[in-house]
């Protein structure tokens, strides 16, 4: 224990004070301790992690080897799952024997496959761009794409395709992603005051551009041919109709990077949710944290709709849903919130492709029809009030 020295309190460890740094503010010296009710909030809140990620990971196989196996080609689930393996593992005795068709593996390892893994990667990668972005802010309901992101990327992508360069998945994702890092240098030069990146002003800014640049993608839109204007559309409205396994790349490789930095920076993250001053007063910088992660979140935004176009609310939903059920210890609900991301959007995407058959409607439409209702109703709730689902 800290000892007085000189009427003056011992400096305390610098991560001990991370560690018991709680998201919903500490009490103020003299104040009595927390009542036993909150230390059983986070034991719940522990064990339903230690329950839900790997819940979740089964969940997220099942839906992938799911969405794999359904389409206008036979394949069963049992028949996906072997081809899945015998492409990972060499010399299984199943794919040389003819009991899998060509026909069936290349459904399965070409088409389905990719298009689901891509579907759980922008969906775990936007579910953790919003944890972060809620935490930058300071508001819980902020999302990836309130900062524009979103809009600037649509802006390269339409510029592209407008201009007659191509309508290739490749130069029409690259055009997006540059757009997307315009969008988030200007957000980051406007919201700089006196040194620092105030909340408010970055959210401000996000909006003011993301409208200006969702004005430029509609005059573009509706002078361009018509002939582009179904590309633009299908963009725009979001879909991973058309994954390779090149898609993953750059999702992936995105997310994995920001990954490993939001679990470096998880304490951190907890002691900037207590308050600017408070986090400062923990050693924090705060400056330095409130720019790494709005970068990071940047960049998993913009990875993302590079490759899938534009996907709502699964930045806004799944980070609440976490938090409810876990708190908002940053070290539980990232796990969390990046496998719900991921469950949540290769579901939706098994639905968009199955339930209007063989119509496919736009992932971007399904999210924003399963999101908007479950967000209203998550607003009714007295615990999601409680976490600061309604502040």
């Amino acid at each position: 224990m800290a000892q007085a020295t000189n009427g003056r309190r011992a400096p305390v460890p610098f991560r001990r004070l991370l560690t018991n740094a709680r998201p919903t503010g500490a009490p103020p010296d003299g104040a009595p301790p927390p009542t036993p009710s909150a230390g059983n909030t986070r034991r719940r809140g522990v064990l339903a992690a230690r329950i839900l990620v790997p819940a979740l990971a089964l969940t997220l196989l099942a839906v992938v080897v799911l969405s794999s196996s359904v389409g206008t080609i036979d394949v069963s689930p049992a028949e996906a799952l072997r081809i899945i393996v015998g492409h990972l593992v060499p010399g299984m005795p199943w794919m040389s024997d003819g009991s899998l068709t060509t026909v069936q593996d290349n459904a399965v390892w070409q088409f389905r496959l990719p298009r689901a893994l891509l579907a759980a990667t922008a969906g775990a990668a936007l579910a953790l761009a919003g944890a972060l972005m809620q935490a930058v802010v300071h508001n819980s309901l902020a999302e990836p794409y309130i900062l524009g992101v979103s809009a600037g990327a649509g802006v390269g992508a339409v510029s592209f395709i407008v201009l007659g360069v191509g309508t290739s998945a490749l130069g029409v994702g690259g055009a997006a992603f540059l757009g997307a890092l315009a969008a988030t240098a200007a957000v980051y030069t406007l919201a700089h005051k006196n040194g620092r990146i105030a909340p408010q002003r970055l959210i401000l800014a996000g909006v003011a551009l993301g409208s200006l640049f969702s004005a430029v993608t509609s005059y573009l839109t509706i002078t361009t041919h018509a002939q582009n204007v179904f590309s633009i559309m299908f963009f725009l409205l979001g879909s991973v109709s058309a994954a390779t396994m090149n898609h993953l790349a750059l999702p992936s490789a995105a997310l994995l990077i920001v990954g490993l930095y939001a679990a470096f920076h998880a304490r951190a993250l907890n002691a900037l949710l207590v308050g600017d001053d408070a986090a400062a007063s923990l050693g924090v910088n705060v400056n330095r944290l409130r720019s790494g992660a709005l970068v990071a979140a940047a960049l998993l935004t913009g990875s993302v709709v590079a490759v899938s176009g534009g996907i709502g609310f699964v930045g806004l939903i799944i980070p609440h849903i976490a938090r409810i059920i876990v708190g908002s210890d940053h070290r539980r609900m990232l796990p969390v919130a990046l496998l719900g991301g991921a469950v949540f959007l290769a579901t939706c995407d098994f639905l968009a492709r199955t339930l209007a058959d063989p119509s496919e409607i736009p992932l971007g439409v399904l999210t924003a029809m399963v999101g908007a209702p479950f967000f209203l109703w998550l607003l009714r709730r007295d615990r999601a009030d409680s976490v600061g689902v309604g502040r």
